[in-house]
Order: C-alpha cells, then sequence, then structure tokens
C-alpha cells in the first residue's frame, strides 16, 4: 500500500473524519491491508475565513505549501487535504512538491457530473470563500452544471463556527437540516457538501436530497490511489 499524505488541522475534526473514511473505505484481512497516512494536523495555519472572506490575517498558502513538502519528506507518495477552501491553494502545494495532489474538488466535478444531467444546478454546502474564491465555479465551467449558493449564506458560515466551537451537536444538525431544505427550495437539483466541517454533520441533510460528501470522494481517491488503482 502506498503512503497518503494528509495536510491536517483545518480543522482538526475534519482531519479525524477523513482518516475514519479512509478505514472505513478499505477493505481489509488485518491491520496490514490498511492505508498508510502520516498526518500533519496543524491547527496553526492561518485561518482561511480571516484571509479570504474578512481580507486580513496572514496568507495560509505559504503555510500549507510548507507542510506539504515536509509529508514528501517524510516519505508520502501522495497528498490530500481535506478542506474545500483550501483548495484555493492547490495550485501552491502542486508547486511545492513532486508528487501527486489528490484533489477534492477536482473528484467532486466528476462525481456530479455522473450523478445529474446538463443544466442541474449544484446546491453548495460550502463555506463563503468557497464562493469568494470562485474555487468550484472555475472548475464546473464548461461542464453544463451550475454551483447554485444560498441567497444568503452567511447561516452558513455561522454553521461552520458553531461546529468548530462546539462539534457535532444537535443545534449544528437541526441547522444543517435547515439549510439544506433551503438550498431545494431554491431551485438545487442535487447537493453538494463541500465543507469538511458541514462532513460532520452530513447525515442531517434533508431526507428528500439526493447528496454528494467530497470528504467520501477524498477517502476513496485515497484508498485507490494506496492501493496502486489510480496514479
Amino acid at each position: 500500500m502506498r503512503r497518503i499524505g494528509i495536510i491536517g488541522g483545518m480543522g482538526p475534526e475534519a482531519t479525524v473524519l477523513l482518516m475514519r473514511r479512509i478505514i472505513a473505505a478499505t477493505p481489509v484481512e488485518d491491520d496490514a491491508g490498511h492505508v498508510p497516512m502520516f498526518v500533519d494536523n496543524n491547527p496553526q495555519v492561518p485561518s482561511r475565513i480571516r484571509a479570504l472572506i474578512e481580507g486580513r490575517g496572514e496568507d495560509p498558502g505559504p503555510v500549507i505549501a510548507g507542510m506539504a513538502q515536509k509529508l514528501e519528506a517524510f516519505g508520502a507518495e501522495a497528498l490530500a487535504m481535506p478542506c474545500n477552501t483550501a483548495h484555493h491553494y492547490a495550485d501552491q502545494v502542486r508547486a511545492a512538491v513532486s508528487i501527486p495532489f489528490i484533489d477534492m474538488v477536482q473528484l467532486s466535478i466528476t462525481s456530479v457530473s455522473s450523478e445529474t444531467r446538463p443544466g442541474a444546478r449544484i446546491g453548495m454546502l460550502a463555506s463563503p470563500a468557497v464562493r469568494l474564491t470562485g474555487v468550484f465555479d472555475k472548475a464546473f465551467a464548461g461542464t453544463a452544471r451550475t454551483p447554485l449558493y444560498l441567497s444568503d449564506d452567511a447561516a452558513l458560515l455561522s454553521l461552520i463556527r458553531h461546529i468548530k466551537m462546539y462539534g457535532a451537536d444537535e443545534t449544528a444538525r437541526c441547522r444543517m437540516a435547515a439549510l439544506s431544505r433551503a438550498l431545494l427550495g431554491e431551485g438545487a437539483d442535487l447537493l453538494l457538501i463541500a465543507c469538511s466541517e458541514l462532513s460532520l454533520v452530513c447525515e442531517a441533510v434533508d431526507p428528500d436530497a439526493v447528496a454528494i460528501d467530497t470528504i467520501d470522494l477524498l477517502a476513496e481517491a485515497c484508498v485507490a490511489f494506496s492501493a496502486g488503482r489510480m496514479t
């Protein structure tokens, strides 16, 4: 099994969630069949919210790229980053290392395109920073699918901050259900859980929705790479 380096800490629970889902997605007979992971769980990465939404604070890009280099030096053969917003810095990561970067955004575009018809509107359960930076908008270009953001996405940022502070509690689950219903009400054909904090309450999405969780896609790709089924 090839070794995966995880650029983590954004946030810490999301990093552990990716590890758990990698373990759950790996068919094994004993311990030796699991994916070897090197994890840099660094909660001191400068705030993406402060840099991208508030327009102040330290640039996270060089810190994230430095983490990638350390993981490569330690022996990682590919990199994964369980933070959709931080994929704004994906090109800096690629430029800093010689090993593959398993791109969660591109995995999502491929999955959404296979699950929907042209013209579909994809409801984005994501940080407002994802909208502001256009991380997914750029990736959706040319696919005949359109990302759909809530007309007022401040509630999503509030929920993300709540989960960072209090975890996946009942309040978080109720708010996730309400926001998913709101996106359906605004015309979403499919929901994309595109924030790893929101992945912690993915089971709370409205049961009438068809939803894809980006963390699941990343976990599956990590298992495929480690097993040699993906380059």
